[in-house]
């Protein structure tokens, strides 16, 4: 009788122990989860008018390995663009006009003229190469606004 009770005694505290260590394992996979999920910020910058008055924050973050470019809930441009896009450039001041895209990529059409976005930016895509984000109309071939991107810390682009 009593060796039974020692027995069953040993199981009850395997048992328990296991279930701890399950509980343990299961917290450290959502504390993972979680931090692969944060968004960490890599570059900013603020828009400047071009041919229309354009506000706001355009960021650069950094999610689940990959990047995005949001611009904030402050973002807002001109509504008479029939054709905007946002674009990446190469350099902190674009031009007023494109002679032709090469040191540019366009990311897509401009979801909306104000508030917040996000651009999902191909994994092959350097942005060591690009200093700003532009707000483009392709019909018009006018720059809107840019926004020249400055490194948010010391985490490479």
């Amino acid at each position: 009788m009593k060796l039974t009770r020692l027995v069953l005694l040993g199981v009850a505290s395997v048992l328990v122990a296991g279930a701890s260590m399950s509980d343990a394992i299961a917290n450290q996979s959502t504390v993972q989860t979680v931090a692969q999920m944060q968004s960490m910020a890599i570059a900013s910058g603020e828009f400047v008018a071009g041919e229309a008055p354009t506000t706001g924050t355009a960021r650069i973050v950094t999610e689940g390995g990959h990047r995005y470019l949001e611009l904030d809930t402050a973002f807002s441009t001109s509504n008479m663009g029939p054709d905007l896009h946002v674009l990446l450039d190469s350099t902190q001041t674009p031009p007023q006009s494109y002679d032709n895209l090469g040191g540019a990529i366009n990311l897509g059409s401009l979801h909306d003229f104000s508030g917040a976005q996000r651009y999902p930016i191909p994994d092959a895509i350097d942005l060591a190469n690009f200093d700003s984000v532009v707000i483009w109309c392709r019909m018009a071939n006018a720059t809107f606004g840019y926004a020249p991107l400055n490194p948010t810390n010391s985490a490479s682009r």
